[in-house]
């Protein structure tokens, strides 16, 4: 390697590690710099609620059913280019209501950064393995990496949507049979369905913020849409899990049919309860095959060291 080639490695490890230290002190520091999440999460879904009372109190003095939406930037870019039919995502809406993303505001979001990524990351990509060139490629490698940034930059966005629903989901998933438990409770002790969901968001609130914010959104929808099967719908539609989906069938059923609520509960509750045993045993059954290579590359290295140093050092006394 020629200088340069060496003084740009070094200048590119520097940017790492201090790219690093920024990204260590950002997760260090984010807990305290977020404040109270249930506070704000609660006080989105009072928004929300709000915003459905008065919708559904322009239906019925047959005004205008939908507010008008505040021209931005951002939503004037996505309309005049037409972003929507060149960018179309198939269910993003329901995707971005799963990642707990809700408005509008989520979707232009979307779509601008699906517009100025692959573009950013393909000059990025032009200027860094075309004229630097710190790899030495050939000029059709450089072109076809940053073809590749660009094209990484156009599903990114969806990437990330797609991984901050799947967290959101595994904060959920593991506490929804004791949310069903104590919804059963309220439902059989007299309450109303409504009540009885506004009683567990409470309670859920302090174990997962975000089942809660589910609870409270499903009272919110229960008190201010025009039938209930709506809300149930919407329930299930905005939590991609096999329970919670069909726990929403079951509670669509029970409203259609008029089927007891309490013992549709029980069975769902003890559904979901095994659903969380069998997802225990089955990452318990991949941890061996995961613990494979951990074992072959860290732990017999030294256990051969441990083993094979004091007879190396024997045979090199004897022989010396």
């Amino acid at each position: 390697m020629t200088a340069g080639s060496i003084e740009l490695f070094k200048t590119t490890l520097i940017l790492l590690v201090i790219l690093a230290s920024i990204v260590t002190l950002y997760s260090l520091l984010a807990p305290l710099l977020e404040g109270n999440q249930l506070k704000k999460r609660m006080g989105a879904v009072s928004n929300e609620r709000e915003k459905l009372r008065k919708t559904r109190m322009e239906q019925l003095s047959d005004t205008q059913g939908l507010r008008s939406e505040s021209k931005g930037f951002v939503k004037n870019l996505v309309d005049d280019l037409s972003l929507e039919k060149l960018m179309a995502a198939a269910d993003l809406k329901d995707k971005l209501n799963q990642a707990g993303l809700r408005g509008q505001r989520p979707v232009y979001m979307f779509y601008l950064f699906r517009l100025v990524m692959p573009i950013v990351l393909l000059i990025f990509g032009l200027l860094y393995f075309v004229l630097l060139n710190p790899m030495e490629w050939r000029t059709m490698q450089s072109l076809l990496a940053a073809f590749a940034l660009m094209l990484f930059g156009y599903y990114a966005p969806g990437i990330y949507i797609k991984n901050k629903a799947n967290k959101r989901m595994a904060a959920i998933a593991p506490v929804f049979p004791d949310a069903l438990d104590l919804l059963l409770i309220c439902v059989e002790s007299g309450m109303s369905i409504e009540m009885a969901f506004g009683k567990v968001s409470k309670e859920m609130a302090e174990n997962s913020m975000e089942l809660a914010e589910e609870f409270s959104m499903t009272t919110a929808e229960l008190s201010y849409l025009q039938s209930r099967r709506q809300a149930y719908e919407n329930f299930g539609r905005r939590n991609n899990h096999a329970g919670i989906r069909a726990v929403s069938t079951a509670l669509i059923q029970s409203e259609r049919y008029g089927t007891p609520l309490g013992s549709t509960l029980r069975i769902m509750a003890d559904e979901n309860r095994q659903m969380r045993v069998l997802a225990a045993e089955k990452k318990a059954a991949a941890l061996p095959a995961k613990l494979t290579v951990p074992m072959i590359v860290f732990f017999l290295p030294v256990l051969f060291i441990v083993i094979l140093t004091p007879a190396g050092m024997r045979m090199a006394a004897n022989l010396g």
